[in-house]
């Protein structure tokens, strides 16, 4: 039903928020609410909501045709591109916006139409003019005459923006709806990009591995029939398992049949949540039950090649250089160095006596890098420790299925209820070769020394 409202019923209306408030009119102001403040139904009552609610069942029908098209499309670009264009994002948005407001207009009409048909409440129905001008005590001081002063208790007609209730506002007021999801900030993954690349095929990394050399090697006499000396070498075979990394929610049928936006949205948080644990486990994994064996966990403990007092008073920026000539003594140069964010805040805000800026230009912005070598900030690093080495000597990440998202009907009791299992799953292995190729530690411990 359509409603006519004029300007003081908008007034009265804010007037009223207050649940019984008390309104005190003279005469003439009762008499203006009485010729403006009431709401007045367009004629045809039932018959008129039921022919828009045909108009509005077509428009709807197109839009959900234009909301399947443009889920098709985005399916299409994904499989043949790896990602959607921008401007089937925004396509796909309009029509999802179109779609959600016509099906919010039907939801009205339709409540509005069991309202009449129900009879209602006439005095819940009631604008604050029309409480004050049949209010008995309103009728009484105009037969009197209208002089002095009257006050009418009325209802709230406004109870709460956000609600629907009898009497409030909320039929009224259509939300706008702002495109897309809100989604929580992710996390940078960066160990990954540190790494060889590698893939396989098996369940298991398999490699032989020197693990002792005595190196007798020596000057000999040229006289026939001397003893050469005899060097010992060790190999060992080693094994890395393949391991999976897996997690799943559970949705309703219908709304990724009435979202597709949202299905996009569901496979990117579940991949990121695959690869926010590989970045742990690349780097922390205990390497017990099915855990990786991370490269921190395997690394060489800090130990300060040269005397460090040597370098006057240690700091952060003292540590990291000891760390990476202890691995390029041990013949792994280092080309990478990895630390939490707050270490590398701590050593950028290093400053000289003066007050100026050790090495950092706080006016230009430039790769973090310390001692030649690129650093990498992430939080998967516990703050305090460090992680020097030969990242791409060192070790070697092996995909043996990359990541991916399925989802199925016949999980469970999911057929009966409507429901789908979205499952997410990547396998891979990490094989750290050389772990003296890699030098960690504490700056705390570092600097105590």
């Amino acid at each position: 039903m359509k409603m006519r409202f004029n300007p003081w019923l908008g007034f009265a209306a804010i007037v009223a928020i207050a649940v019984c408030a008390v309104l005190v009119f003279d005469y003439s102001a009762a008499a203006h609410a009485h010729g403006w403040g009431m709401m007045v139904a367009d004629a045809g009552g039932v018959a008129v909501l039921e022919k828009q609610l045909t108009e509005l069942a077509t428009q709807l029908k197109t839009a959900s045709d234009d909301v399947k098209k443009s889920a098709e499309t985005t399916q299409t670009e994904l499989k043949n591109l790896g990602k959607v264009t921008e401007e089937t994002k925004k396509a796909a948005d309009d029509v999802l916006i179109k779609h959600n407001e016509i099906s919010a207009r039907v939801t009205e009409i339709e409540q509005k139409m069991a309202q009449l048909r129900a009879g209602g409440d006439p005095e819940q129905r009631k604008s604050t003019g029309q409480q004050v001008t049949d209010d008995e005590a309103f009728k009484s001081f105009v037969k009197s005459g209208g002089k002095g002063r009257v006050s009418i208790q009325v209802k709230a007609i406004i109870s709460s923006l956000t609600t629907d209730a009898n009497g409030s506002a909320g039929d009224l007021i259509v939300p706008q709806r702002q495109p897309g999801i809100i989604a929580p900030p992710q996390r940078k993954m960066t160990i990954r990009d540190l790494l060889t690349p590698g893939r396989t095929t098996s369940n298991a990394i398999q490699y032989v591995k020197e693990t002792g050399f005595t190196n007798n090697a020596a000057t000999v006499s040229e006289t026939a029939g001397t003893a050469k000396p005899q060097s010992d070498i060790k190999f060992d075979v080693v094994t890395t398992a393949v391991t999976t990394v897996a997690h799943w929610v559970l949705a309703t049928k219908q709304i990724l049949d009435d979202v597709p936006q949202l299905q996009s949205y569901i496979d990117g948080r579940l991949r990121y949540g695959l690869a926010y644990v590989e970045e742990t486990q690349l780097l922390n994994g205990a390497g017990t039950g099915t855990d990786l064996n991370g490269i921190f966990t395997q690394a060489t403990p800090y130990a300060a090649p040269i005397n460090p007092t040597a370098a006057g008073n240690l700091t952060k920026i003292d540590v990291i250089r000891l760390a990476i000539l202890q691995a390029f003594l041990a013949e792994y140069p280092a080309n990478g160095i990895v630390m939490h964010p707050s270490d590398w805040a701590d050593i950028e805000l290093t400053k000289t006596d003066d007050g100026a800026y050790l090495f950092a230009n706080p006016q230009g912005g430039t790769e973090p890098r310390l001692w030649r070598l690129p650093v990498v900030e992430t939080q998967a690093m516990t703050v305090d420790n460090f992680l020097t080495g030969a990242f791409n000597l060192g070790a070697q990440i092996f995909d043996r299925e990359d990541a991916n998202v399925e989802i199925s009907t016949e999980d469970s009791d999911n057929f009966r209820k409507n429901l789908i299992t979205i499952r997410a799953e990547e396998r891979l292995a990490l094989a750290v070769y050389r772990t003296e190729s890699f030098i960690k530690g504490t700056f705390a411990a570092a600097l105590a020394t």
